[in-house]
């Protein structure tokens, strides 16, 4: 196979070959059309010139045709020795249409030559070109008029001159043309090759660059966008944005990878000793049973975070559909509100809803539940005994939002880029006691839910002061009615 290189130059030379062609068709072309009316313009200047001889003999002596010895009329002498001087063809042509004066070009006409150019004077109009007329050795082109000045004798004048070999290239525009056209091409396809070369052998060095990198352990390296041109620069720069995407994902990849594996391994770890435990002959048959329940207990913990991960894997493919129905928002907030009721009391933290909107919606119900409560157990889970927690339902023109505040311990400012990410914990928060125990996928799973719904999910925290999660959904046009809307008052979280 030729390679892009030698392809693009033959084609290349190939299309200005053919343009070279096109051009001298075109000039050919051209140039005859301008001979032909440069003859066309000498035929009539013959014929207006034979016709001002005619008229200047008829105003001196009143007559151009004379009776000669035996009756005939005919054209006078003095009036022949004028138009012998006309170059050409030349005929003129009395009244009753016959001939009184042939040039000696027409003259040495052959029978049939001189039939056919009678035969082109009949059917040419006065004023007109008859066009080209084809003689046995010779072409002409023939114009005839009208005598101005008719004395009742003389009729037409037709005029002609010889084309034979107009559109016939001279043997040194031939020899130019043959030079000059092939040397023109084979100049500017190297010009091209040496140019292909050139931009080749950069996308050569970026490929292998690329190459170098892409073996997955060179992420953290770059292209030189050195001394590159504009389109080359665009180009290396988008592919190091690539490569910096790519990083990113192999990054967050090798930490999910690790997280999910750390997670794996502690339950793993306990329900081996379980198991083994629970097999042992001389573990008591009570024994035996609470070494089974805890390996339940982490099965059944396990099986939790599997869901978890193919609920995410599944959302990143696009193969996770909602299942949407219109459903009231405000029911829904007080079944969750129902539900943290339970769980605060049993943590010693005050749940409250100051207010709730009424509020009709679009979306997945059960999807957006397990997002109020993964929201609300969080804000729980995160606030000390004796602390309170909020929720708020609020209508607004275009949206609806939910909001949970807690007074909990809190996210780092440098921390709450990373909330959302997956196995994401703070750091104080990974000595949680083990009733509080979690895998740190809640909150991705929780915004992965806001997103697909068309909304968003955001946070603002201060440490050791409480956090304050809000969720933001649109209303679609059928639901936007035009009511006083009640806007979120949740009480912003301390300085």
């Amino acid at each position: 196979m030729w390679s892009a290189r030698v392809r693009i130059t033959a084609i290349f030379a190939a299309g200005l070959a053919a343009t070279a062609l096109i051009v001298v068709t075109v000039i050919s072309a051209a140039r005859t059309s301008t001979l032909f009316d440069d003859q066309a313009d000498v035929a009539v200047t013959h014929a207006k010139l034979a016709m001002t001889m005619i008229a200047q003999e008829h105003q001196r002596m009143g007559v151009v045709l004379v009776t000669d010895s035996v009756g005939r009329r005919v054209l006078s002498s003095p009036v022949r020795q004028q138009l012998r001087g006309i170059p050409g063809y030349l005929i003129v042509i009395d009244k009753n249409a016959n001939v009184q004066f042939t040039s000696e070009d027409v003259s040495r006409l052959s029978t049939e030559d001189w039939l056919t150019m009678q035969r082109a004077i009949e059917d040419l109009p006065d004023g007109q070109t008859a066009g080209i007329v084809r003689l046995s050795s010779d072409q002409a082109l023939l114009y005839a008029f009208p005598v101005k000045k008719q004395t009742g004798d003389i009729d037409r004048v037709v005029a002609g001159v010889r084309v034979t070999g107009l559109a016939n290239w001279s043997a040194k525009m031939i020899t130019t043309v043959a030079v000059l056209v092939p040397i023109v091409i084979i100049a500017t396809t190297w010009l091209v090759w040496v140019f292909l070369g050139t931009a080749y052998a950069r996308l050569e060095r970026v490929r292998r660059e690329v190459a170098d990198i892409t073996d997955g352990r060179s992420l953290h390296r770059r292209l030189s966008a050195d001394n590159a041109e504009t389109g080359a620069a665009a180009l290396i720069g988008t592919i190091n944005a690539m490569i910096t995407r790519l990083e990113t994902s192999f990054g967050t990849l090798r930490r999910f990878t690790a997280d999910a594996s750390h997670e794996l391994k502690t339950p793993l770890t306990v329900m081996r000793a379980d198991l083994e435990r629970a097999m042992n002959e001389a573990t008591g048959e009570r024994e035996r049973m609470v070494a089974l329940e805890e390996a339940l207990h982490e099965v059944t913990r396990m099986s939790d975070l599997v869901e978890s991960l193919l609920t995410l894997a599944r959302a990143d493919e696009g193969r996770f559909a909602l299942d949407r129905k219109e459903f009231n928002l405000t029911e829904l907030v007080q079944e969750v509100y129902e539900t943290a009721l339970i769980l605060g009391e049993g943590a010693d933290v005050t749940v409250t809803l100051p207010f709730s909107a009424d509020v009709m919606i679009t979306g997945d119900r059960t999807r957006l539940r397990q997002l109020f409560l993964n929201l609300v157990t969080n804000a729980i889970k995160y606030t000390p005994a004796g602390g309170r927690v909020d929720l708020g339902l609020g209508r607004h023109a275009d949206n609806v939002t939910f909001a949970v505040r807690d007074t909990g311990i809190g996210i780092a400012a440098a921390e709450l880029p990373y909330v959302f990410d997956r196995f994401w914990r703070a750091d104080h928060a990974r000595s949680r006691m083990a009733e509080r125990g979690g895998f740190g996928l809640g909150l991705a799973i929780s915004q992965w839910i806001a997103h697909a719904h068309g909304g968003t999910l955001t946070v603002s925290s201060r440490l050791g002061k409480g956090s304050l999660f809000t969720v933001t959904l649109p209303l679609h046009d059928e639901e936007k009615e035009v009511v006083n809307s009640s806007t979120l008052n949740v009480r912003p979280i301390p300085a």
